[in-house]
């Protein structure tokens, strides 16, 4: 059920961002799955019918631990979780509204999502941060070193040459380095490699929190849940504390909250990400 978004979040929410001589955007899942990219349910029954006959798996994001037999398995299933949520943009333009909505404005993007839409829709990449991963590249799974791997072209391939659940052996990746098999670039476990490009946006997204530290700075969290507080919640929260300046929002379906310390610098919006852009837009233009 939809909720009901009210005119004067909006009105307050769209002053904010105006009157920000900094806005620093923090997103988490529910901003995708805003945009649509649902694990279950009817999207995942589509792309995955012979995984699910097989197994039994209920979403994708469970299907993607299981200890598959053979490479050759897992990769038909990761080459097809890659492509589609990495390589195919986002069923609804949620990232594209985001980006029109801060035209004009001094930016930085910290996420813990892994999809990459955020460049998919245009954002230009020095001012993104993404601190778990991307889908699109692998790495060697011991890891011998700390280099990444862009994976397009041989997920493209997987995609389009599978059979049976099976990729052809010889699309299996192997590390360049050691011959180990190469493994997904996500922050699962003390295997993820921070490769040189991780620790350039790292660089820049603490540069932009200083440079503007005592400014009058928006702290925009979209979507994010409690998994992972620590990357951009509870920070949000502190920096919002210690800059009279600063004014947090939090639009979450179902988790927009803010702590009493802060509660009258913040704006709380519980309600569908997508259709709060829609109205932030829509009052920007009136």
């Amino acid at each position: 059920m939809a909720k009901v978004i009210r005119d004067k979040d909006i009105e307050r929410l769209q002053r904010a961002i105006s009157e920000a001589d900094a806005v620093i955007v923090g997103a988490g899942a529910g901003l995708s799955t805003a945009a649509g990219f649902v694990y279950s349910g009817e999207r995942f029954k589509r792309l995955f019918p012979d995984f699910i006959a097989k197994y039994g798996f209920r979403d994708m994001y469970s299907a993607g631990f299981y200890p598959y037999p053979t490479l050759e398995e897992r990769w038909a299933f990761w080459s097809r979780y890659i492509w589609h949520n990495r390589y195919e943009p986002a069923p609804k333009d949620t990232y594209g509204k985001l980006l029109r909505l801060l035209d004009g404005k001094d930016f930085f993007v910290i996420t813990t999502n892994v999809d990459h839409q955020f460049q998919l829709a245009g954002f230009p990449k020095e001012r993104l941060f993404y601190t778990q991963g991307d889908y699109g590249l692998w790495q060697c799974s011991v890891p011998c070193h700390s280099k990444t791997y862009d994976n397009y072209g041989t997920v493209k391939r997987m995609v389009e040459q599978q059979q049976d659940m099976r990729v052809p052996t010889e699309l299996v990746p192997h590390c360049p380095v050691c011959g180990k098999p190469m493994s997904m670039n996500l922050r699962a476990d003390d295997t993820f490699v921070e490769d040189e490009g991780w620790h350039e946006a790292a660089e820049r997204y603490h540069d932009f929190l200083a440079a503007h530290q005592d400014d009058k700075v928006l702290y925009l969290e979209l979507g994010v849940g409690g998994n992972t507080p620590g990357i951009i919640k509870y920070p949000f929260w502190r920096y919002t504390y210690a800059n009279p300046n600063a004014t947090y929002a939090c639009v979450n379906y179902g988790e927009a909250y803010a702590p009493g310390e802060i509660r009258k610098s913040s704006i709380l919006i519980d309600a569908d990400i997508d259709a709060v852009l829609d109205e932030l837009l829509a009052a920007g233009e009136r």
